[in-house]
């Protein structure tokens, strides 16, 4: 026969069980918790162009510095194609968790802007995490064309419409939008040669296949550099530090500007603290006095901004660009 337990044998018993029940329930949220990021675990930049170009090398010289200073490694992975869609797609399907981000530039909310079938939603798929640098565009010429100001070329193009043509990184691309801006303001017609990606642009221009290139001066530079191609102009209303020289397109064409910014973006869905770390993180990189002596040396200037200040700058910039392509008439070219 069972003896029975004694009241105070139970009350000691169930005391404890409920003991370590709370001493279970406290610990449950710490073991649940999501490890400190980035926990050495690899970053994975992606540049959703080919290699060469401003968003690349930008993409290579932030992210080593970014990966010293968070203690882990920033991987750079190329995925061209379709004006940066590819590559902004597998940035936009990948898991919010700050693993996997995407170094892109103004031409994110150029394509945007005009494109109506791409892969993810500019604004609904993305998660704005830092501003990297900013600057105005060089007008370059090849140096076979005789023009060696903005007013001689203005004049060839008005000379024979359409028999200029320029080169861009692709259609809906911001090397598109500045030209054809151009040529409204100034009353002329270049003709537009698309290529996939900034490099196959710019060794276009330096190969004399094309007349005129409005780029960055990262992209720019070294052709203009090794004397493949002349800088004649910039695209800013006063002289830059970039390119103190140039005289900017203004002078020629009263009230003409453009600038192009770039930045990192994260996955929709990816934690504030996570994308507050990183902008914090982005933010030292790009203050630094050697990242600044680096960016002006490409032709561009540091820039910053906090996740949301950045976030409204793409949301805004989408609207101006669709108003921009309806009145230059800027269309997807199939």
């Amino acid at each position: 026969m069972t003896k029975a337990k004694s009241p105070a044998a139970l009350r000691i018993r169930i005391g404890g069980a409920l003991l370590l029940a709370g001493f279970a329930a406290a610990l449950a949220p710490l073991a649940g918790a999501a490890a400190p990021f980035p926990n050495g675990q690899p970053i994975t930049l992606v540049v959703p162009y080919p290699p060469g170009g401003s968003n690349d090398s930008f993409a290579r010289a932030v992210g080593a510095k970014l990966g010293a200073l968070l203690d882990t490694s920033v991987v750079i992975v190329n995925k061209g194609g379709a004006g940066g869609s590819i590559g902004a797609a597998q940035v936009a399907r990948a898991k919010p968790d700050g693993y996997t981000l995407a170094a892109v530039s103004s031409s994110f909310t150029t394509n945007a802007a005009i494109q109506g079938d791409l892969p993810f939603d500019a604004e609904k798929d993305f998660k704005a995490v830092a501003l990297m640098a900013k600057g105005p565009f060089i007008v370059a010429v090849k140096q076979g064309l005789p023009a060696k100001s903005m007013a001689d070329l203005i004049a060839l193009a008005k000379k024979a419409p359409g028999a200029i043509n320029y080169s861009s990184s692709g259609p809906g691309s911001s090397n598109q939008f500045a030209t054809e801006m151009l040529n409204s303001a100034a009353g002329i017609k270049m003709t537009h040669i698309p290529y996939r990606g900034m490099g196959p642009a710019t060794a276009a221009l330096m190969g004399d296949q094309v007349d005129v290139l409005v780029a960055s001066g990262p992209s720019l530079l070294p052709a203009i550099n090794t004397g493949k191609a002349r800088a004649i102009a910039i695209t800013s209303l006063e002289p830059s530090p970039i390119a103190p020289d140039l005289k900017p397109v203004a002078d020629a064409v009263p009230g003409y500007e453009f600038s192009l910014w770039w930045g990192i973006l994260a996955p929709a869905g990816t934690p504030d603290a996570i994308v507050d770390k990183l902008n914090e993180a982005v933010q030292q990189v790009v203050t630094t006095p050697e990242m600044k002596a680096f960016f002006v040396r490409e032709g561009a200037e540091f820039a910053t901004a906090s996740a949301r200040d950045y976030q409204k700058i793409i949301k805004d910039d989408i609207v101006r660009w669709k108003k921009v392509a309806a009145e230059s008439h800027i269309t997807v070219q199939k």
